[in-house]
């Protein structure tokens, strides 16, 4: 008997022992957003719909005795919204934290070009017009910042070069296997850069970037593949952000058989103020493109128009009311369609 009670209590020390070294930290967030849509196109059958968001993140990270920082996360989801891709289930790759300041994402690195876009205010309700699939009109400004899991991206430290500098830049592959029918990205390398100052009261942000991609299709070489630029710029002035963006590019792959290419390009807008415990949004965005089917010319233009603005509540620690409004105007292949507004009214709970 005390020969059992001895293995059991090495066993036991020996489990605990292992678990602490082999232990990272582990911390969770996300939010649970839930509301009713009132949507009424200009033609068609006004509806109400319950419009749920709910995140659940984990993030690991853990620190070598040489100071460098080892992290990744993952998120819980439905299965059945799962797309079966390396980057369907939303999972990250690693980041590698230098002691420097800089970064490196291996494994799902990104689009460095997406990193440094600015954010532009618009509602922060979960309202909108739905447009018809055949309308494919942008109205964010990396629409063309593509990229495949297996890349890296590299993130400076701040202060790069210059003061309230920083820069990344990011590069991916293929998977080596044939092409299909379906459009697919092959490799992309993309480059950004943001710079921070400061303009007498204001906190100014401009952000911009470069990204090109190259793909397959097979029995079409396509036109043009994702490639664009966009640059944008943010103050703040105590409670008060205002800020644009503009961006310009191709986009390849489109519609849900991957048939189209387009040129394309955005304008935004929006202002944002905090009052205590209200938030007001305002926001504004134009898209413009011109689609035609993988490796031919000409097409016709087709244009997004949406107007945006909400208020917000926070009612207590983490939980916010939400009024949301978007107004849309469309036209598809030059043809004015797909016109009306939505109403949202609902809470967010996050942690």
């Amino acid at each position: 008997m005390k020969k059992e009670l001895l293995m059991g209590t090495a066993l036991v020390s020996t489990l605990g022992a292992a678990s602490v070294a082999e232990a990272v930290t582990a911390t969770m967030s996300g939010n649970h957003q839930v509301g009713v849509e009132f949507d009424s196109p200009t033609s068609g059958t006004d509806t109400n719909a319950q419009k749920n968001d709910n995140n659940f993140t984990v993030s690991l990270s853990e620190t070598t005795d040489g100071g460098m920082t080892i992290s990744s996360s993952f998120k819980l989801m439905d299965e059945g919204s799962a797309s079966g891709a390396v980057s369907g289930d939303m999972d990250a790759g690693l980041t590698l934290a230098f002691t420097d300041g800089s970064k490196l994402d291996v494994i799902a690195g990104g689009n460095a070009s997406s990193s440094h876009a600015v954010s532009v205010p618009g509602s922060a309700g979960a309202e909108g017009v739905t447009v018809t699939s055949s309308n494919v009109a942008p109205t964010g400004l990396d629409f063309m910042n593509a990229s495949t899991d297996l890349g890296i991206e590299y993130h400076s430290a701040a202060d790069f070069l210059a003061d309230g500098l920083s820069v990344s830049f990011s590069a991916s592959t293929d998977t080596g296997a044939a092409a299909t029918t379906t459009y697919r990205t092959d490799s992309h390398y993309a480059i950004g850069a943001t710079y921070v100052t400061d303009l007498g009261d204001s906190a100014v942000t401009i952000g911009a970037g470069v990204s090109a991609s190259e793909g397959s299709k097979l029995d079409t070489a396509v036109t043009n593949d994702n490639a664009g630029i966009h640059v944008g710029l943010s103050a703040v002035t105590g409670d008060l952000t205002v800020a644009v963006g503009f961006a310009d590019g191709e986009q390849a792959g489109l519609s849900d058989n991957g048939s189209d290419e387009m040129t394309a390009n955005v304008v935004k807008a929006g202002v944002k103020y905090v009052s205590g415990d209200l938030t007001f949004n305002v926001g504004i965005a134009n898209g413009e493109a011109t689609d035609n089917t993988i490796g031919s010319s000409g097409g016709k233009d087709d244009s997004v128009d949406k107007t945006s603005a909400s208020v917000s509540y926070a009612v207590a620690s983490g939980v916010t009311a939400i009024l949301g409004y978007t107004t849309v105007e469309a036209t598809d292949e030059g043809v004015a369609t797909d016109d009306g507004s939505a109403w949202y009214i609902g809470a967010n709970m996050s942690f």
